[in-house]
């Protein structure tokens, strides 16, 4: 097994609140934050000065989503619903007053937005006319994650009674239900290819999922000591990384599904608090992590084999 170097290149920092989430744009060295001081920010990893405001909200922010075909960025509005923000000219196109609750997260599919909220209720909007098409009233518990198979034209959707459920993208059915998890289901993610789904959360385990033969489990892994709270793939996919409640992001094989570094404020000046959320870029195939202590961190990640 080759040894992995890790080194902290920068600290972006600017929120007033912790970071719950990060987010791509079409450029690989531009990417978005948002944050429990309802600040939407886009930071630029070829330049060191502070970020560049998108967009203030009254509230809380857990879930962006980019669409790229449209280069509009979609805000998850804590307790007021979604804002579509024309980011480049910091000037908002439209937005939907869809729940008074929480909206965890947010994700795409063609020309539809999919947006999970904590009464449990999976939205699927129209991003053109900003009308919902249908609605999904799986469970009185959260919607948390949820993650997108266009090969398969499923979805999958994390819920906070613990189970996974797949749905067609096609009519929108239920197809599976995973007893999956023994707490909340934080974090979902395919693997680049789309064979196997990865799932993780707060008993901080992480499952891997064979999704072309059924869902059938074939991993089951202690991965961290607290919840876990997100997942991202490298840009070749040949490792992952995991970050956890427990302040820690672990970086992982994922051809073998073994551990192979763990990055801690010990030993690499990590976080010192939860660690909320990862981003892998293609920008020089640099890791972004946000967490709890308000900082969004840079690592260079290199694998000598």
């Amino acid at each position: 097994m080759g040894k992995v170097n890790v080194s902290k290149l920068k600290t972006f920092t600017g929120h007033n609140d912790c970071v719950y989430t990060l987010e791509r744009t079409q450029y690989d060295h531009i990417f978005f934050s948002g944050a429990g001081d309802g600040m939407v920010v886009y930071w630029n990893l070829e330049a060191s000065e502070n970020g560049q405001l998108v967009a203030k909200l009254p509230n809380s922010i857990y879930a962006l989503h980019y669409m790229q075909s449209k280069n509009l960025l979609a805000v998850g509005h804590n307790y007021d619903g979604v804002h579509i923000i024309d980011w480049e000219n910091r000037k908002e196109v439209g937005s939907l007053k869809l729940t008074d609750e929480a909206i965890f997260d947010i994700q795409s599919y063609r020309d539809f937005l999919i947006i999970g909220d904590k009464n449990g209720t999976v939205t699927i909007v129209n991003v053109d006319d900003l009308k919902v098409v249908y609605k999904i009233p799986a469970t009185e518990y959260s919607a948390r994650t949820i993650a997108v198979n266009e090969t398969l034209e499923e979805m999958a959707v994390g819920y906070s009674d613990n189970k996974i459920r797949i749905f067609s993208l096609v009519d929108f059915e239920l197809k599976y239900e995973l007893d999956a998890h023994e707490n909340s289901v934080f974090t979902l993610k395919y693997s680049p290819h789309n064979q196997f789904l990865m799932s993780a959360g707060r008993d901080a385990y992480l499952k891997i999922w064979d999704s072309k033969a059924g869902y059938l489990l074939l991993e089951d892994i202690v991965a961290h000591m607290f919840a876990i709270n997100h997942l991202d793939f490298s840009p070749d996919g040949k490792h992952f990384v995991t970050c956890s409640m427990d302040k820690s992001i672990k970086v992982w094989d994922n051809n073998s599904f073994r551990l192979l570094k763990v990055i801690d404020k010990a030993r690499h000046a990590g976080h010192g608090t939860s660690v909320n959320k990862l981003l892998w870029s293609k920008y020089d195939n640099l890791l972004i992590s946000a967490g709890d202590d308000r900082a969004i961190s840079v690592w260079d990640i290199q694998f000598n084999n």
